[in-house]
């Protein structure tokens, strides 16, 4: 039986404490203390808006669009940006307003990725009646249960943009599809039936609803099979559960993505993006779980686990660390390949004031993992999961800043206050929340009926 212990929960509420206190002193004073980059990037912006201007004036002077067809796709090209440039949050109106908002937000998704991510690989468990990873369900089941968190940080993100506190969804703001207001924005109006006010809220409801409550479900139902004299069970019940929220998870994965940061950037759309977020979030989760599997044992909590589900999960981490490469390889792929106006623009943000991050954000997400758990031996070998899993988790969280930042606040970001603070407050009570699930129950399931053959595993 797992110990909650005091010192560790002290622990969790010092860092929960302290996290919120970065946070308050973020948000009142814009997050800019721990950095010098508005200036630097205020300067620079002004320097690249100078660059394009002087480029245009030398392009009319020297070439004609009916001589050279391309200047004209250029030209397309240039107002594409300018236009996507406005659909980012207001970078000049505001964009330093945003960013301690905004950096809440990648915390808050970063956090809700680890927790979705374990409901599903636990509602997979379930669904394909898997025997290895039996003797691991009450882990996946504490970790799942902290979805409903940071899914409410995310219902009172949503709330607050609705109120105009702040502008992280730039077709939130008034007027954006009236128009006989300045502020109109045609291609904005043309989503309104999708994006507006009301229907965003109520999905995020619906998201919270949904997951939280199989969540709930499942891990009510596993302690109820439990209480059940030994040789019954509900494995059954527990396994059409599974499969109906996998379904509904199928659906709300990807319009969840849409909802909360595709439309971010207002004018762009991707039609891979749902998967994308969701591969990173599902091998965020996997890393946090091999590494939470790992400690477990380490503390002999866990002696009916070996190397071999160790060096499955490891397999995991290393598989979808491969398909996330994949995706975000096919989505710039085809928007480069294709280089239609419309769609570049993302790219351009991203390969400008942001590119050391995303080059890094790659290198970490990618090439890290697959040479550190190439070969097999390295998969169980706990030094080198470690290792792996701090690429992992420092490269998904830069990959949801990247994702979230440059529509949201534009120039205006940084790693100040409300950065640090946010992912030291959700990572509190995520501590505080798996251990005290860890502890409320057994943590080797009594009448599931595959638990022999979890203890039995060996490759």
């Amino acid at each position: 039986m797992f110990v909650f212990t005091k010192k560790a929960k002290l622990f969790a509420g010092a860092l929960t404490l302290v996290g919120l206190v970065m946070m308050v002193i973020g948000f009142n004073t814009g997050g800019h203390e721990l950095d010098s980059h508005d200036g630097h990037a205020t300067e620079m912006h002004a320097m690249d808006a100078h660059a394009e201007e002087a480029h245009a004036d030398h392009s009319k002077e020297d070439h004609s669009e009916e001589a050279h067809p391309e200047a004209a796709h250029a030209e397309h090209a240039e107002e594409a940006h300018a236009d996507h440039e406005e659909g980012h949050g207001g970078h000049e109106d505001h964009g330093a307003a945003n960013r301690p908002w905004a950096a809440f937000m990648v915390n808050t998704i970063f956090f809700l990725g680890i927790g979705i991510g374990t409901l599903f690989f636990l509602a997979i468990q379930y669904a394909a009646q898997a025997g290895w990873s039996a003797g691991i369900l009450r882990v996946m089941e504490a970790v799942a249960l902290f979805v409903s968190i940071p899914l409410l940080g995310m219902l009172f993100l949503a709330i607050t943009g609705s109120m105009d506190l702040h502008h992280i969804w730039h077709w939130m703001q008034d007027g954006i599809m009236d128009p006989t207001s300045p502020n109109y924005d045609s291609i904005i109006a043309g989503k309104e039936a999708y994006l507006n006010d009301t229907f965003f809220t109520l999905r995020t409801v619906a998201y919270l609803i949904i997951w939280g409550g199989a969540a709930y479900l499942l891990r009510r139902n596993s302690l109820k099979e439990d209480a059940l004299p030994e040789g019954q069970t509900i494995f059954f019940t527990q396994r059409k559960l599974a499969a109906i929220f996998i379904v509904l998870y199928a659906v709300t994965s990807s319009t969840s993505a849409w909802d909360w940061i595709m439309s971010i950037d207002t004018h762009w759309f991707s039609t891979l993006f749902g998967w994308y977020t969701f591969a990173g979030m599902f091998v965020t989760a996997l890393t946090v779980l091999n590494v939470l599997v790992m400690f477990l044992r380490v503390q002999n909590y866990l002696p009916w686990v070996n190397d071999n589900h160790q060096h499955d999960l490891s397999k995991f981490m290393f598989a979808f660390s491969v398909f996330w490469t994949y995706l975000w390889f096919s989505q710039y792929m085809l928007i480069w390949y294709s280089n239609i106006p419309e769609e570049t623009p993302y790219y351009l943000a991203r390969f400008g004031e942001f590119k050391p991050l995303f080059i890094t954000m790659l290198v970490l997400n990618f090439f890290m993992p697959v040479l550190v758990l190439m070969s097999r031996d390295s998969k169980r070998i706990m030094g080198f999961i470690m290792l792996a899993a701090v690429f992992v988790l420092a490269g998904h969280w830069m990959d949801h800043y990247i994702m979230i930042m440059p529509g949201s606040v534009g120039y205006h970001y940084g790693f100040g206050w409300v950065e640090i603070g946010g992912f030291l407050f959700y990572a509190g009570l995520f501590l505080y929340v798996v251990q005290r699930n860890l502890a409320a129950a057994p943590l080797r399931l009594k009448n599931h009926a595959l638990i022999h053959e979890s203890k039995l595993f060996h490759q």
